[in-house]
């Protein structure tokens, strides 16, 4: 079973990103809008993050992602289909210990604008970061043998800052 870890953020994930992303505009080519580091380890201010980088990538054909599984199985991304967000492709590098999360959207998903918006907010209100950083410290000693209960918690608190977030950002 994997162990919730819960690291200070580090500049070492956002070269760790910048190599991942050359990887994969070589393998989704034609097919790729635009790709972003988003996530914990994408927020100086947060201050603390499970070492897994999250990459969101914008295509224009969804249904054509799955095409390239080969290449990204040749990377070590597992694919993992829509893993319960509809009209997402979501792919994981490293099993016991993950690296990568890649989050994959048609353009025009909301879920796009979703995770954007969150990263713009906790950007631009590092009091909100802190407490998330907080929380996932909090959460990480309570639940070090548990990723599952880790999430569940942590994810309400996520759900009502893409709420801000949005909010925030349609003003």
């Amino acid at each position: 079973m994997r162990k919730t870890e819960i690291l200070p953020w580090t500049e070492k994930w956002e070269k760790m990103y910048l190599e991942e992303e050359n990887k994969l505009k070589a393998v989704f080519k034609d097919e790729l809008i635009e790709i972003y580091h988003i996530g914990s380890t994408s927020i100086p201010s947060v201050g603390y993050a499970k070492p897994i980088i999250d990459i969101l990538i914008v295509v224009k054909d969804i249904e054509k992602v799955n095409l390239f599984n080969d290449e990204m199985l040749c990377l070590g991304y597992e694919p993992r289909n829509e893993h319960g967000i509809t009209g997402r492709r979501y792919f994981t590098k490293g099993k016991l210990k993950r690296s990568h999360h890649i989050h994959i959207f048609q353009l025009g998903n909301k879920n796009i604008d979703a995770h954007l918006s969150f990263k713009d907010y906790l950007n631009n209100n590092p009091e909100d970061a802190k407490k998330y950083g907080d929380l996932k410290k909090v959460l990480a000693k309570q639940f070090p043998d548990d990723t599952h209960k880790y999430q569940e918690i942590k994810e309400k608190f996520v759900d009502e800052l893409i709420k801000n977030a949005v909010d925030w950002n349609a003003n």
